[in-house]
């Protein structure tokens, strides 16, 4: 891997904070290296933990959250369709891997000298909190790249699928060698430092908690991480822990959005994403495109979620617990969309122009976005309870997350779930086709055989069988989940995560499937982290 580069940035994070000119600097740090030896220098260095880039547009790209619109519509950059089109990402723009990479393994750098610091100072209880911030830093940094290169985690094949390495300490060495290890370590290594930093959180270290692991985005990051690495009864207790006794009181309030406030999307995108927002958790100012992409701009409608084959059919328009869309009991989100008809969005995350030299035109693309929210992580513990068989309590938060995002607040029974999401019926007209070949492989996107429901192969685990009430429950959920985390990239975890099979559109040639086990399911490595010795991910 080239570690290099890591360091680089690591230079720049910590270089900020010397006390003396650049030059005097130079002068007396040989290693170009800042010393970190007050509480105020540890909790600057912190505000570098976060990374600057994320991998939102990629994943929606790779998912079914995406169709192929054909050429006569234009793509933004290489990484746009080659995310689309599973390839190797080559681009160097802010969305590609490569940004990712870099961007992940700079935020780890900069949590480990903050925690080098801090046990070079006695690890005094006046810094536990910043340690604590630290640790989820550096776990969240892993996850994410985890998210996008590796495979989803699987306890059967773990041991063997390949991980990355875990940068747990600052670089010593000119030319340092790494092992990517195994999925089973990487995933240890992520637990552990969740574990050990939670209870060390406190909020009363920031002054602006929302950009910062406060102790309900801590333990909501616990909540997901767990969910992804199949520890059903931590999800729950991590869940009950950020969701607090009340968790109705930190739903989004989608009505104030939808009823109350203009018809104007950037008005209605930063209610989203205000901090004042009680169900926003953690928020993420990213260097990205994905706000044009996504958003509601005439831009890179080549491929996107579009209306009549996607929207329509398989997420927020599509007919669900509530029956059709347009009834009374639909979504609140499936009101609030903007944009041309091949890249239907909701108004979530709106791009913006930072300009670093604005008589010139200079700058760079930024993206304001919620990183972890309530909604979201009520739906990972549904879903523990779900598989654990618990359909009672799984009902019971769906009935809380519909109290919000329903229009009616409508509510659910388990005979409702199983007549929408279970098997289909023509005769009664209950359930739902399960959006496949009729052999069981998957289709792209269609307005005529598109669903929201399609086959389920858990890895590792096992739930009850294709129209039981328990898989019902587990398709109702995942509809929802994918409604919650749209323009986030949380349906391709989704999709790893539940060996879901999905097929992509491509003009002028035979739709590509991706199969349970594709390994294009895990991204392919930067080329100058694989040309630098570190093995790529297979591709046979």
């Amino acid at each position: 891997m080239n570690m290099k580069k890591i360091n680089l940035f690591y230079i720049f994070a910590t270089s900020v904070l010397a006390l003396s000119s650049c030059d005097d600097f130079l002068d007396k740090m040989p290693d170009n290296r800042a010393t970190i030896d007050t509480e105020d220098k540890v909790t600057k260095i912190l505000v570098n933990a976060y990374a600057t880039h994320n991998s939102n547009m990629m994943l929606e790209m790779a998912s079914d959250n995406a169709r192929d619109n054909g050429s006569t519509y234009e793509f933004e950059n290489e990484t746009q369709q080659e995310a689309y089109l599973w390839e190797p990402v080559s681009g160097t723009d802010n969305d590609a891997t490569k940004s990712l990479w870099d961007a992940c393994y700079g935020a780890a750098a900069a949590a480990n000298q903050a925690l080098v610091a801090i046990e070079a100072m006695g690890n005094p209880a006046n810094l536990q909190a910043q340690r604590g911030e630290a640790l989820l830093c550096r776990a969240w940094a892993h996850f994410q790249l985890a998210n996008v290169f590796c495979l989803a985690y699987n306890p059967e094949t773990a041991d063997k699928d390949m991980g990355l390495p875990y940068a747990d300490a600052p670089e010593t060495e000119v030319n340092p060698h790494y092992e990517r290890g195994t999925m089973a370590e990487l995933y240890k290594h992520i637990s552990d430092d969740i574990d050990e930093g939670l209870p060390l959180i406190n909020d009363k270290i920031y002054t602006a908690p929302k950009y910062h692991f406060n102790k309900k985005a801590a333990y909501s990051f616990g909540a997901r991480f767990n969910l992804y690495y199949q520890k059903w009864d931590k999800v729950i207790e991590y869940a009950n822990v950020a969701l607090g006794s009340n968790p109705s009181t930190l739903m989004r309030d989608w009505n104030h959005i939808v009823n109350e406030l203009a018809s104007d999307y950037l008005t209605r995108c930063n209610a989203y994403i205000s901090a004042s927002e009680n169900a926003n958790f953690l928020l993420q100012t990213a260097v990205s495109s994905s706000g044009y992409i996504l958003g509601a701009w005439n831009i890179g409608n080549r491929y996107g979620h579009e209306q009549p084959n996607i929207a329509r059919m398989e997420t927020y328009r599509a007919p669900g617990i509530w029956g059709e869309w347009n009834t009374r009991g639909d979504l609140f989100m499936s009101h609030s969309n903007w944009g041309p008809t091949q890249t239907l969005n909701i108004s979530k995350y709106y791009g913006y122009f930072e300009y670093t030299d604005k008589v010139n035109g200079i700058g760079y693309r930024q993206t304001n976005y919620v990183q972890l929210c309530a909604d979201e992580t009520l739906l990972c513990r549904a879903e523990a309870y779900a598989v654990k068989g618990d359909l009672t309590n799984a009902l019971k938060d769906m009935n809380l997350w519909l109290a919000t995002n329903s229009r009616n607040g409508m509510q659910a029974t388990q005979e409702l779930v199983d007549a929408r999401y279970g098997l289909y019926d023509a005769e009664k007209g209950t359930g739902m086709m399960y959006m496949d070949d009729g052999k069981g492989g998957p289709i792209a996107a269609s307005d005529v055989l598109g669903t929201p429901k399609k086959h389920l192969h858990p890895l590792g685990f096992t739930i009850g069988e294709e129209g039981s009430s328990q898989e019902n429950m587990i398709q109702f959920i995942l509809h929802m989940r994918r409604c919650q985390m749209m323009q986030e990239g949380g349906r391709w975890c989704d999709i790893k995560r539940w060996g879901i099979e999905i097929a992509h559109n491509r003009e002028g040639m035979p739709d590509d499937l991706l199969l349970k086990d594709d390994p294009r399911r895990a991204f392919q490595l930067p080329s100058d982290v694989i040309d630098a010795g570190m093995p790529a991910n297979p591709r046979n």
